[in-house]
């Protein structure tokens, strides 16, 4: 959890937000929650935060404290954000043919691979960022389970049916 941009202007909060992360990752820490008050939890997490962390324990967050408190946070936070999607689309009209060699094919390839993984009918592809004969071979089969023209080329509506699919296939409590 980052400090929403509603937290601007409110630093407890956002200070409150910031521990609540790192506790999330270590659970060694107190866990509070932010209500925006410095009322005695914050004050003990405060305190506990900085004992851990070699600074004078005043339960008062001081710069020395804040500073402390950001650095150990965004790694934090790091661990328990999730990821960013990725938005890559083929251009419209965008066709990535056989032979042809292209950056995106390593992430084709690599969601193909996981695809194959769950799904028996689906060949492992290469992974060599080429659309070779097995890739194309892979891609055929894919298209024919979502219902699309087998033409072993990665074109929009292929990988937006790959981007829909591999979330599912990569998540243990979906059916295969």
């Amino acid at each position: 959890m980052r400090p929403p941009e509603t937290f601007l202007g409110q630093p407890i909060r956002s200070l409150q937000t910031m521990l609540w992360v790192i506790a999330q990752n270590d659970d060694s820490y107190h866990t509070i929650i932010p209500d925006g008050i410095y009322g005695p939890e914050t004050v003990q997490a405060v305190s506990q935060f900085q004992r851990r962390h070699g600074l004078p324990v005043t339960g008062i967050t001081d710069q020395a404290t804040w500073e402390a408190v950001v650095a150990v946070y965004e790694p934090a936070y790091t661990e328990q954000a999730p990821a960013q999607s990725l938005n890559i689309l083929l251009d419209s009209g965008q066709v990535i043919r056989k032979g042809e060699k292209n950056p995106n094919l390593y992430l084709v390839q690599g969601m193909l691979t996981v695809l194959s993984e769950r799904y028996a009918c689906i060949g492992r592809p290469s992974m060599n960022g080429l659309l070779d004969q097995v890739t194309a071979d892979a891609l055929s089969s894919f298209q024919f389970l979502c219902g699309l023209p087998m033409t072993g080329n990665l074109d929009r509506t292929t990988w937006k049916h790959l981007a829909l699919q591999y979330p599912m296939a990569t998540n243990p409590n979906t059916l295969p």
